[in-house]
């Protein structure tokens, strides 16, 4: 196991529409603020990330769908701004600036992959149970990836 400053370092998938935000756009600008998740379940996932936790970059709404990138996670716990921005289709008029609703967190680029790793693949080699990814109709743009499965990943990855 992964010890990072006395804690297990924990493993994500986080998705992003290429044509939004995509992992060529990371490398070119290094780190990113990870905004506008609009969704409980999945910013309480940002809630448990850690500095130093890796994060599969998986591109989402493409074709082929599929894992391109590693990223590491650097700060945690931030608040949103996209939330009070008028101006922003994740402008959340119920959020209140004393008790922000919506978290955020910065990664830093690490890595493209020579190869993007389908959802297809991903299918053929992970159950539902141990790459969230692969559930019919799961949506969530964040999910947890446990240690043994990114370490499948990674192998799967490099080859």
């Amino acid at each position: 196991m992964a010890l990072l400053g006395g804690r297990a370092m924990a493993y994500w998938l986080m998705k992003s529409e290429p044509e939004v935000y995509g992992i060529d756009d990371l490398r070119a600008e290094g780190t990113t603020l990870w905004d506008g998740i609009r969704n409980y379940q999945a910013r309480n996932f940002m809630r448990s990330m850690e500095p130093g936790d890796l994060a599969f970059f998986y591109h989402s709404n493409s074709k082929p769908p599929g894992i391109v990138g590693l990223m590491e996670v650097i700060e945690t716990r931030l608040i949103d701004p996209s939330q009070f921005d008028p101006q922003s289709k994740y402008f959340d008029a119920k959020s209140n600036p004393d008790q922000p609703r919506w978290d955020c967190a910065r990664l830093r680029y690490s890595r493209t992959f020579a190869q993007l790793l389908s959802l297809e693949a991903l299918k053929d080699s992970f159950s539902e149970e141990e790459l969230g990814v692969v559930r019919r109709g799961n949506r969530l743009s964040i999910l947890p990836v446990s240690e043994a499965t990114a370490t499948r990943l990674l192998r799967m990855l490099e080859t």
